[in-house]
């Protein structure tokens, strides 16, 4: 999927194999209007998410529309901020409930998974022979506990142990925006003492800065994924295109998705 005319978005930049695609959308391209629209308070936006307030009819309207442009239905996730990883080899679309989890892999093309972010990282995963994909909803708490490293298990559990996997951050809230208190740094550096690199200090004391993005590449790096492409992207700074939980309280969410094409 290189776009649609009613889907703007971003495809990632990452080394994916074929059959691997991927492909994240913003806050155009929909019907909701503020504060779930565009930047600005105009009604157009593409807010994904069913659980934040916006009119039901409105994000089933930008689902259908998103899925339109797509090769099957979305696996989305009720999203908890744990680390639960779903088989979406199981997923059959329709409107049962979601399943609960964090993160999603698949080996069967045509499966779409999606992790919906306004904040959290999104983190897209492929097996480097294009046999595997999986996604994962990396907020701090998820990330702490251990999100990244049980999708990449769970990944290799599909297409072995020894395999290549290569990993893409998606657009999340950036260093310069993420003020954390030390528990937060504690439940990393509690794991892996050199966590402390990924924070700075703040200007308040028992404040820091968090860098997402630099703790996420230690995980993955701890498990084995060191081809790790992405982040930079800052949800909070570019109000243009992302919704943002820490700016604005109250918006939508977009998601990030991968698939096998079949």
């Amino acid at each position: 999927m290189s776009g649609h005319p009613s889907v703007p978005g971003l495809v990632p930049d990452w080394p994916a194999p074929d059959p691997v695609r991927a492909f994240v959308t913003t806050r155009a391209g929909g019907v909701s209007a503020a504060p779930f629209g565009l930047d600005g308070g105009a009604p157009g936006g593409l807010n994904l998410g069913a659980h934040v307030g916006d009119d039901p009819a409105a994000v089933a309207a930008n689902r259908a529309r998103l899925e339109a442009a797509l090769p099957g239905p979305v696996c989305w996730l009720d999203q908890v901020h744990g680390t639960a990883v779903f088989d979406a080899d199981r997923h059959r679309g329709g409107d049962g409930p979601a399943p609960v989890a964090d993160a999603a892999v698949s080996t069967r093309p045509g499966t779409v998974l999606a992790v919906m972010t306004a904040d959290c990282l999104p983190i897209l995963l492929a097996d480097a022979s294009g046999r595997a994909v999986g996604a994962a909803h990396a907020g701090w708490r998820g990330l702490a506990g251990g999100v990244a490293e049980a999708a990449v298990a769970a990944m290799r559990a599909r297409v072995g142990g020894d395999a290549s996997l290569l990993a893409w951050l998606g657009p999340a809230i950036g260093p310069d925006a993420f003020e954390v208190g030390d528990e937060v740094r504690q439940a990393f550096c509690d794991v892996d003492a050199g966590a402390a690199a990924a924070f700075a200090p703040g200007v308040s004391a028992g404040k820091w800065q968090a860098d997402l993005y630099a703790l996420a590449r230690r995980r993955l790096a701890a498990c084995g994924v060191h081809a790790v492409s992405g982040g930079g992207l800052c949800t909070v700074a570019d109000r243009a295109r992302f919704y943002s939980h820490r700016r604005d309280r109250r918006g939508g969410r977009f998601a990030s998705l991968v698939w096998l094409a079949r």
